[in-house]
């Protein structure tokens, strides 16, 4: 990227969730960057807490035009002690939308997101499920996969936000050897002592099918995908029992686990991450988005409460990850 500071736009979810209040703390922690630049999108319904905290260390400008605050953010006005505000009366959503459009256009480098309902984004009028369907749309890409990078394990999702049922007819050795590769592009950017290791596969069904006895998927599909993968030389270990992958004597094992579905990866990566930790990490756009790895924690909006820790790691991998040109 040479010496031109790097241009990253955050966009901070529903106006009654966490997403604002986590933004300005890990904003706080982390002070102006030097080769960063920063816009970040916020409601207008929306009540900073920290905004007075905020101006002691950066300065503050603001707009309610996007393309004007656009327009500063790439002008020579733009110093890194200053922070550009977008005050929107639109949904978070169409911020999303937008900021993903810049991207897009290489108007800016990349982003973050903070959690947005899916209610939210149906409120908005758009159809998508979530986050990574906005910006598949966007970018005009199918192969875009969630990811989340984790202290003590990293995650990858084969299939995102669709119902159980339909899971099995989304998996096949075309679709699971794609989010291998994903997993594996995921895998070459960790740490040197992690981008070692394998990845583990997860199987399917419980037993990861038990031979059969529990569903033939895991016999149907997992050969060929291994094979495939052998010829690629990317390291690979499964199918794993899915109850017993995730316990704490695999978390070195393994550089990252591809999970079959949703859940399968979420609720153990959530369960021992908490907000402690964690970053969401869209793999396959031709930009960088990061994101926290939470919800809009809405019973605890307004109260001050909410941890910054995921936001800030959200930030420091975006500005890493842009960096390095991972996409």
């Amino acid at each position: 990227m040479g010496s031109v500071p790097l241009k990253i736009s955050i966009t901070t979810g529903d106006a009654d969730g966490i997403g604002l209040e986590v933004a300005e703390k890990a904003l706080l922690k982390l002070g102006p960057q030097k080769k960063s630049h920063f816009l970040i999108w916020r409601s207008s319904n929306s009540f900073p807490k920290n905004l007075k905290k905020l101006e002691k260390k950066f300065d503050l400008v603001s707009f309610t035009s996007p393309l004007k605050a656009l327009e500063f953010l790439n002008s020579d006005q733009m110093k890194p002690n200053k922070l550009v505000e977008i005050v929107s009366n639109e949904s978070p959503a169409i911020w999303v939308e937008q900021t993903a459009r810049w991207c897009t256009e290489k108007k800016i480098d990349s982003m973050v997101t903070g959690p947005i309902s899916k209610t939210e984004i149906y409120r908005a009028g758009l159809q998508d499920m979530g986050h990574t369907d906005i910006l598949k749309r966007v970018a005009k890409t199918d192969k875009v996969f969630m990811g989340f990078i984790g202290k003590y394990f990293n995650v990858l999702l084969t299939t995102a936000h669709i119902p159980i049922e339909k899971i099995p007819t989304k998996l096949g050795v075309i679709s699971i050897t794609t989010a291998l590769e994903a997993a594996d592009k995921l895998r070459q950017h960790l740490p040197a002592t992690s981008k070692k290791k394998p990845i583990a596969v997860l199987g399917l069904n419980p037993h990861a099918g038990e031979k059969g006895l529990i569903g033939t998927e895991e016999s149907s599909y997992f050969t060929k995908v291994f094979a495939e993968a052998q010829k690629q030389n990317i390291p690979v270990v499964g199918p794993l029992v899915p109850d017993a992958a995730f316990t704490k004597e695999n978390w070195k094992k393994y550089s990252v686990f591809l999970a079959m579905y949703h859940d399968q990866g979420l609720i153990p990566f959530k369960m021992i991450h908490g907000q402690d930790s964690g970053v969401h990490i869209s793999v396959g756009l031709p930009f960088v988005r990061t994101s926290v790895d939470h919800g809009t924690a809405k019973d605890i909006f307004g109260k001050n409460k909410a941890n910054p820790a995921s936001m800030i790691d959200a930030i420091r991998t975006c500005i890493h990850l842009t960096n390095s040109s991972i996409k």
